[in-house]
């Protein structure tokens, strides 16, 4: 993955999350599971890196913001 850049978490509440998981639902379902308890980027690309189990992503978040849930 890309290296976090600081515009990311340039205040307080902002977060990244690299999520790993065993398969793409289970990804799925965590991110969004984020995305309804904060504002996020949603649910993001996948992918699989050679060599390592399961798949990976990224969210990006403001958790001084609601997400879809609390709309």
């Amino acid at each position: 993955m890309k290296e976090i850049d600081e515009a990311h978490l340039g205040e307080s509440g902002l977060v990244v999350f690299d999520i790993t998981a065993a398969d793409e639902e289970t990804a799925h379902q965590v991110m969004a599971e984020l995305g309804r308890r904060w504002a996020t980027s949603g649910v993001t690309a996948l992918r699989r890196d050679p060599g390592s189990p399961g798949v990976r992503s990224r969210v990006y978040a403001d958790i001084r913001r609601a997400g879809a849930a609390e709309e």
